[in-house]
């Protein structure tokens, strides 16, 4: 899975670079990066520290956006559970003009901006704040309020996506084009297990199909929202599909020989891209898109364009 990483401003974060000046802070990302949720009493004990100082830390590391805690029930009351948010902290010394690359173009798709779907239960859609619509109604994929999802999944069938191609409108030619997303397979409740084929099709050229290992749910997602149920899928992995004149990649792994030249991008005024699940699939095992504020990836579907004049 790629790392979930922060870049941090040394200009304007000044929070975030509070929250890592401390080793015993440091030393608490770590337990939690390895080890997954815990309460402040294990991870004192884990790391021999008091628990007063673990509590102070805890909330500084908060605050920083840094971490993020749950609360649930316990033996007597509730008990605060601690989530790490990030894989990798980078500190950049480097102007924002000189990140800007001008043969890239990026666009950031919210997950219910779909154009077209045609799904078949179980089926939903969720916003940060609730469940649109009612579940495992195909209908529901229709509803004006998808425009706020930021979590959908189906057993078979499709959502499309029509992003603009901001290349075309530049004058410039496309060389490469990447999709970046959140995915997993989905089943009632979650199985680590549980294998579905995706395929991924830009202006109706498939792409192949990507096996997705399973249905995760043996944490909550770093923001999977609290009133989303343990019983349900929490996070997917981050996967990127790439196309150039090589063939089609994803996560750098060749899934085809289908090139950028046959997506024919060049010609059109926008792009494209169908997530599908076949009915007739060797796994036929649904799919989970997550979007911003839920999952581990804080995303939209993002689309990248490497262009060249």
């Amino acid at each position: 899975m790629s790392p979930n990483f922060r870049v941090i401003d040394p200009d304007k974060d000044h929070v975030a670079l509070k929250g890592i000046a401390s080793p015993s802070r440091v030393s608490i990302l770590r337990l939690l990066h390895r080890r997954g949720g815990m309460n402040v009493n294990d991870i004192a004990r884990h790391l021999d520290q008091p628990q007063s100082s673990v509590s102070s830390n805890v909330q500084v590391l908060e605050e920083a956006g840094l971490l993020r805690t749950e609360s649930q029930r316990a033996k007597k009351g509730s008990q605060k559970i601690c989530h790490a948010i990030y894989d990798e902290l980078i500190v950049s010394f480097r102007d924002s003009e000189a990140l800007i690359d001008p043969n890239l173009i990026e666009v950031s798709m919210p997950l219910g901006l779909y154009t077209n779907s045609a799904v078949t239960g179980p089926c939903g859609i969720c916003s940060p704040e609730g469940v649109i619509g009612l579940l495992d109604v195909p209908e529901t994929f229709l509803d004006p309020e998808r425009m706020k999802a930021s979590l959908l999944w189906f057993t078979s069938g499709y959502v499309e996506y029509q992003f603009p191609n901001n290349a075309k409108l530049k004058g410039d030619d496309i060389e490469a084009i990447e999709f970046v997303m959140e995915i997993s397979s989905v089943v009632p409740g979650t199985l680590s297990d549980w294998p579905s084929d995706i395929v991924i099709s830009v202006n109706n050229v498939e792409l192949g199909a990507w096996t997705s290992p399973g249905d995760f749910g043996d944490k909550r997602g770093a923001y999977t929202p609290d009133w989303w149920k343990m019983s349900g899928s929490q996070y997917g992995m981050l996967k990127n599909w790439a196309v150039n004149g090589k063939g089609a990649f994803i996560d750098g792994r060749k899934l085809s020989n289908v090139s950028v030249e046959r997506l024919d991008l060049n010609a059109h005024r926008s792009i494209r891209l169908k997530i599908e699940v076949k009915p007739d699939a060797s796994h036929p095992g649904g799919v989970n898109v997550f979007g911003r504020r839920f999952g581990n990836y804080d995303q939209d579907i993002v689309m990248r364009l490497r262009t060249r004049r």
